[in-house]
């Protein structure tokens, strides 16, 4: 089992109130050059919970990174039209992303909580992860 320290919170960077499955990402990140989806979790704006990449198989979501963390991504991320970063989450997601996080921290005792941004200048998630999920 892989050693994880940290779970990195992205968005799909993609615009508010448009649904994307985990399919799309999978084909978006092989034209990128990937073997699979980045991702470890994909959470859909319904709320519902998908599985991306396996959990054992190192991610690609977060550059020098990856090795040693879960990649966790909510669809959305950007206004509507489609550049501007906003925090799109819906209510069912922001349920769902919580639990999914207490359960990763649950299995993954020492990993810290971050988002992107935090490691790459970009806006994603769209809104501060370490700061709003610093008491998990």
């Amino acid at each position: 089992m892989r050693k994880i320290n940290q779970i990195i919170v992205h968005c799909s960077a993609t615009p508010e109130g448009k649904d994307f499955t985990v399919q799309q990402i999978d084909a978006w990140h092989r034209q990128r050059g990937f073997r699979c989806i980045g991702y470890h979790y994909v959470i859909y704006r319904d709320g519902s919970v998908h599985r991306g990449r396996p959990e054992d198989r190192v991610g690609a979501h977060c550059t020098g990174h990856n090795a040693h963390s879960i990649g966790v991504c909510y669809i959305g991320g950007c206004a509507s039209d489609g550049k501007t970063p906003k925090d799109t989450r819906t209510d069912a997601q922001r349920v769902a992303l919580v639990e999914l996080l207490r359960q990763l921290k649950a299995k993954y005792t020492v990993a810290a909580i971050h988002g992107h941004r935090d490691f790459a200048n970009k806006a994603c998630p769209s809104f501060d992860a370490t700061k709003e999920y610093a008491a998990l």
